[in-house]
């Protein structure tokens, strides 16, 4: 737990460790350094560990005035929220039916200013990947088209083994393997421009982040 932290942010993966300040710094936020960043990211290693015990703990810590949670809808965006929802219900009470289209921020009992994103965009399923690839540069259209073309063809005609979940995973990776450079993980495809970090799509997200932890300049 990251008790020496006053800001924190519970993510599903490492994925999201390395891709939310990159997409942070590139609208200009100050990302601080890796001992003290701006927002302390945990990689929770999966929905399924933010548990009510999970964000007990880190409400608790001595230092915390801003707790977020980034987390995936997959395919059934609903049942996600009403999970996540179940589990917080617990520790803050009047959480809303339905999660804002803009992300939700309230406080906690104890004062601490709480949020919460679903990936992609607080209603569609997806995932991490599927915001990312909000992110395409405009021109892109065809080929991110033949992109999906290609990995729905490649699961259905020719073995590909990756489980249905993942096709937005599989689809952004074959679009980042035919890049310049060819290949570029998610977060260096934000770093080095490939995905565009200022796109309109992406400012939605950097608003509620900016919002949770008072970040506006």
């Amino acid at each position: 737990m990251a008790e020496d932290y006053s800001k924190v942010l519970l993510v599903e993966g490492r994925q999201e460790v390395f891709s939310i300040p990159e997409l942070m710094e590139a609208n200009g936020i100050n990302w601080g350094t890796r001992k003290k960043p701006t927002v302390y990211l945990r990689d929770c290693q999966g929905c399924g560990n933010i548990d009510a015990d999970t964000i007990i703990a880190e409400l608790q810590a001595s230092n915390l005035a801003h707790l977020g949670i980034v987390i995936d809808a997959d395919d059934f965006p609903q049942q996600r929220w009403q999970s996540i929802r179940d589990v917080c219900l617990k520790i803050i009470p009047d959480l809303p039916l339905d999660l804002p289209e803009t992300g939700l921020i309230c406080h906690a009992p104890n004062g601490v200013k709480f949020g919460i994103w679903m990936m992609p965009d607080n209603r569609q399923c997806g995932m991490l990947e599927t915001f990312l690839a909000y992110l395409l540069p405009d021109g892109n259209e065809l080929l991110w088209e033949f992109s999906q073309e290609i990995t729905k063809q490649a699961k259905k005609d020719k073995g590909a083994a990756f489980k249905d979940v993942h096709q937005h995973k599989a689809d952004i990776h074959t679009w980042l393997a035919w890049q310049n450079p060819p290949g570029r993980q998610l977060h260096q495809a934000v770093m080095e421009r490939i995905l565009d970090p200022k796109h309109p799509k992406a400012q939605i997200f950097v608003n509620w982040f900016r919002d949770l932890y008072d970040l506006h300049s």
